[in-house]
């Protein structure tokens, strides 16, 4: 099962695919989505935290906290700051109970629910980022598996388990697969909740 040393695993990988562009310009804007490079990393990183709370706030939406992070800092401390969230998390998914539940608007995930999420926000938005450079991720194939299978299990399998990921994000067309809605979804409740169904966001 997916779980906090794969959310570590998730952000290395990331740390050293960003970094290796610190000294490149991050107000470039990201292709197909209305972030620049540094506004995207910067996203990642409240996601992780968001995480954290919702996981330790057991099920309930905390509407008091508001988090926040500067896209305008420098690169490299972006970079940092990534890291350390994903670290933030993967301890809070240490620590809590196997039956723990956390407030998400897809649904009430459990540890490994909030462990894929995690990984997948990071490796998704660092392959978005990271593409305002030209630069093509090809993060490690278990790691993305497992991420597919956790949250996407209605996905069809292929051999190249990141095309499939990066489809069910609605990043890429596959053959006889057009490119995901907007209103993609995915499962982070636990597996055996899921319905068979395919989930799609309202509105």
């Amino acid at each position: 099962m997916i779980g906090a040393d794969d959310v570590r695993r998730a952000a290395a990988f990331c740390d050293e695919a960003l970094r290796a562009h610190v000294d490149r310009d991050w107000s470039d804007p990201v292709p197909d989505l209305e972030f620049t490079v540094a506004g995207v990393v910067a996203h990642i990183s409240i996601g992780l935290l968001w995480y954290a709370v919702d996981l330790s706030a057991g099920g309930t939406d905390l509407d008091p906290v508001e988090l926040d992070v500067g896209a305008e800092s420098a690169p490299a401390t972006l970079v940092d700051t990534l890291v350390a969230a994903a670290n933030v998390v993967a301890a809070v998914i240490e620590v809590a109970p196997p039956t723990a539940r956390g407030f998400h608007p897809m649904g009430a995930a459990d540890p490994s629910g909030f462990a894929a999420m995690a990984c997948d926000e990071m490796l998704i938005h660092t392959a978005d980022a990271t593409s305002a450079f030209g630069v093509d991720l090809r993060p490690p194939s278990e790691l993305v598996d497992q991420v597919l299978q956790r949250l996407f299990p209605w996905v069809q399998r292929g051999d190249d388990p990141w095309d499939g990921l990066r489809w069910a994000n609605g990043r890429i067309a596959l053959p006889g697969r057009p490119r995901q809605p907007a209103r993609w979804a995915w499962h982070c409740a636990p597996l055996d909740e899921w319905d068979g169904t395919v989930p799609m966001r309202s509105g």
